[in-house]
């Protein structure tokens, strides 16, 4: 009795997990490349434009963001008591310029971070991507 999980076909070669992830932030297609990974700012296409990879598989759902948050929050944390303690602003304008930056840090950020996270499940199979059963299916 064999498993068919077992069997190793042309679609089971081992995927490029650090070129799929720096695809993903560039916001291309984790497979070729050269399509758009995403319609409009967080949608991401039902598939490449390029080579026609199937990308509505994808499960980011609160990834990203979590992420972004974390990341940010280790950027902005050692930024604000170095400009504290060497310019000692006014509490408003720290408040207000740390405010905008951070929002607009993660503005930037979560797009890419969410192409990561599209990238990761391609390169690794999860949630659909490459699977046999799965191909051809909206599910």
């Amino acid at each position: 009795m064999t498993d068919s999980r077992t069997t190793m076909t042309q679609d089971d070669e081992p995927r490029d997990t650090r070129q799929a992830l720096l695809r993903g932030v560039m916001m291309k297609c984790p497979a070729c490349g050269e399509g758009a990974m995403m319609e409009k700012y967080l949608e991401v296409a039902h598939a490449c434009p390029a080579c026609g990879t199937e990308l509505y598989h994808h499960r980011a759902d609160d990834g990203p963001a979590w992420a972004t948050i974390l990341i940010t929050g280790h950027i902005m944390a050692p930024l604000m008591l170095t400009i504290f303690e060497v310019f000692r602003p006014k509490g408003w304008v720290m408040a207000l310029g740390f405010s905008v930056f951070f929002v607009l840090l993660s503005l930037y950020l979560l797009p890419r971070i969410k192409g990561a996270f599209v990238g990761l499940q391609w390169a690794k199979r999860m949630h659909g991507f490459g699977t046999p059963e799965n191909v051809g299916s909206n599910a």
